[in-house]
């Protein structure tokens, strides 16, 4: 594609003056992925500006720049005011809008995300449709799966992704939606025909700064889903109608508002909820009808997780047969209440809970399984979110009757310090600290007793640890089989 030919889906914009008009055949904003052809986009981020790599790109073979300053080079410059909302224009133009090819449902909450996710693709791919997930765990269309680096991907590489699944013939992609995201404009001109609403809990405020910062950002994926009215592609507003900020959200968006919740005035509500060890029953009613549904899943959280997907399908018009099969059929979701077994007379959970409200929903939802000991590891990552810190600690102490406090990511900070930070919030209560998370794991599993419950909480299906800038390999599930199948050599050597 031309140069010129790329930039008409901006409107305005400032070009120096060269007049030749290259092709393109790729885009990037990394320089270092720059080869020739490249047009490159510089971003300012964080810790570093896209415009300080510039003359580096050029020398690697960009034939263009789009950068938010006038500069006098020897290649074309795109003069823009926000480079991140022009890469996700061009992306889009360059890709050919495959968005707009597809049925897009988008994921937003604290928590739930990622299980809703699956159990709406669980749904879908029963009904016989074809399938794309992008989110925290990883993007994927059938058996291609990419690793992925945030919850929702960058504009370009989440244009690449849904081009690649348009070519797979994939007919509707479920994304979860960040506020990060959100607020960086990765979305924009994605053309989503379901927003979902979870949850909202404090999360991320080291990045907002406020909740109710936090609270529009979330409210954007409802109010950008547009005003316009089609009878034969309506857009629709999934909301939780038990969380207040819901009705925020009914103010934000022109859509077709659907509720789903535990009470009668939801248009999706469940009753007759029951809970087994692993897995959960109720009786779900909808516009459609009711019936009874089950889900290999456990804890009233996961209720509301089903609700979600269950209103999601049923205004896409699929059967309560479908809704139920798909369901009944979901695949355990990677480090969600996942279970831990190396024949040993207790239950291991690893989760990823790391927010006080999804900590909290996970212990009483382990309070029903048992009534022995609950055993907790848990502790807080760096360079996030202080003010959620004693808040998890006290949330620990209060469900769980055994609590280790130990390291998640420590990032820049010391791990001890953000213990401290912890301790805040659990003053004059019991609970043991333990700086090194095998450590921590291996305490936990060392004094469960035969009934017991030990969760791991925090980083879920994360097969790493930040510590510094080091990404350190650690999987709170393969560091947990590997300490059970010691103990239980241990306990047969003991025996002979």
């Amino acid at each position: 594609m031309k140069l010129l030919e790329l930039l008409h889906c901006l409107p305005y914009y400032e070009k120096n003056g060269h007049n030749n008009d290259p092709i393109i055949k790729y885009i990037s904003h990394h320089h270092k992925q720059v080869i020739p052809e490249t047009l490159f986009v510089a971003l300012k981020g964080i810790k570093s500006d896209g415009k300080d790599y510039i003359n580096e790109a050029v020398a690697k073979g960009a034939v263009a720049i789009v950068c938010e300053d006038a500069l006098d080079l020897t290649v074309p410059v795109i003069r823009v005011k926000n480079a991140r909302h022009a890469l996700a224009y061009i992306a889009n133009h360059f890709y050919q809008y495959p968005s707009h090819k597809m049925n897009m449902v988008g994921i937003t909450g604290t928590n739930g995300k990622t299980t809703v996710s699956h159990m709406v693709q669980s749904i879908l791919q029963q009904s016989g449709e074809r399938t794309g997930i992008i989110g925290t765990l990883y993007m994927k269309q059938g058996n291609d799966t990419k690793q992925a680096s945030h919850t929702t991907p960058d504009s370009l590489l989440l244009q690449r992704i849904l081009s690649e699944f348009l070519a797979e013939k994939v007919t509707t992609t479920v994304i979860e939606v960040s506020s990060h995201g959100l607020i960086q404009g990765r979305l924009l001109g994605c053309d989503i025909d379901i927003a979902v609403f979870t949850n909202i809990t404090q999360d991320h405020l080291d990045y907002h700064g406020t909740m109710d910062n936090y609270r529009w950002a979330k409210s954007l994926l409802f109010s950008q889903l547009g005003h316009r009215h089609l009878a034969d592609s309506p857009k629709f507003a999934i909301l939780n109608e038990d969380d207040p900020f819901s009705e925020t959200l009914k103010k934000a968006t022109s859509a077709h508002i659907v509720t789903y919740g535990l009470t009668k005035e939801a248009d999706v509500f469940a009753t007759d909820i029951r809970y087994g060890h692993h897995y959960t029953v109720f009786t779900v009613h909808t516009p459609k009808g009711s019936c009874f549904i089950s889900i290999p899943v456990v804890g009233v959280f996961n209720v509301y997780n089903a609700l979600a997907a269950i209103s999601t399908a049923i205004v896409k018009n699929l059967s309560l047969q479908e809704i139920k099969n798909g369901l009944s059929k979901m695949q355990s979701v990677p480090g969600r209440f996942e279970l831990v077994d190396a024949n040993q007379n207790f239950t291991v959970i690893v989760d990823y809970a790391h927010t006080p409200d999804s900590l909290k929903n996970v212990l009483k939802a382990i309070d029903k399984m048992t009534s022995k000991r609950i055993h907790v590891v848990v502790g807080c990552g760096g360079d996030r979110d202080r003010a959620k810190r004693p808040l998890m600690a006290s949330v620990a102490c209060q469900y769980a009757t055994d609590v280790i406090f130990t390291s998640d990511n420590p990032r820049s900070e010391s791990a001890l310090s953000i213990i401290r930070d912890m301790e805040e919030g659990v003053t004059g209560q019991f609970y043991t600290v333990i700086p090194d998370r095998a450590e921590a794991i291996e305490f936990a599993l060392r004094n469960a007793a035969e009934g017991d419950v030990v969760l791991i909480a925090g980083k879920g299906h994360e097969a790493y640890q930040v510590i510094g800038d080091r990404s350190v390999p650690f999987d709170d599930k393969k560091i947990a089989k590997e300490i059970l199948n010691a103990l239980n050599d241990s306990s047969k050597s003991s025996e002979q």
